[in-house]
């Protein structure tokens, strides 16, 4: 759908500016109602916090911005697969929806690794698009772990 791309696309500069602060370029974006309510990108480094992904933060933006820790009508693009602690994320938060880029097959757990947030055995379960974007998606990250090895 050429709205995800749109969307994507602004989860992507939020990427940008995670491998621009040398952290690992995940970005996410939340939408409610076709309005953008929240933007993060990584900030584990930054934050010394291993659990300062992106998700995570855009997550606690929304249910700030929303006043509700229901976020039941939204949905989250992000460039990566999330990992297993956003995916559970995800669950509680009630997400309505998942739109990411580039799969994760060492560590997605919404449908490589692991497929937590389709789970049928969950209370809650998230409408999941992947793909979108995906060779932007993969590439920043492809381009910012060459850049750490070939700096080794």
């Amino acid at each position: 759908m050429k709205i995800d791309s749109i969307y994507m696309s602004e989860a992507l500069k939020e990427a940008q500016k995670a491998f621009d602060d040398d952290e690992v370029p995940v970005g996410a974006i939340i939408v409610c109602e076709r309005k953008i309510i929240a933007r993060a990108h990584n900030q584990i480094m930054r934050l010394k916090d291993p659990t300062a992904h992106a998700e995570m933060i855009a997550i606690t933006q929304a249910a700030a911005y929303l006043g509700n820790e229901r976020l039941i009508n939204c949905s989250m693009y992000v460039t990566i697969e999330p990992c297993t602690m956003c995916a559970g994320a995800l669950i509680l938060s009630r997400m309505g929806r998942l739109i990411f880029g580039a799969p994760d097959p060492k560590t997605g757990a919404c449908g490589s690794v692991f497929n937590i947030a389709a789970s049928k055995k969950l209370n809650h379960s998230i409408k999941i698009t992947k793909g979108i974007l995906p060779a932007e998606c993969g590439g920043l990250l492809k381009d910012f772990f060459k850049g750490k090895r070939s700096s080794l």
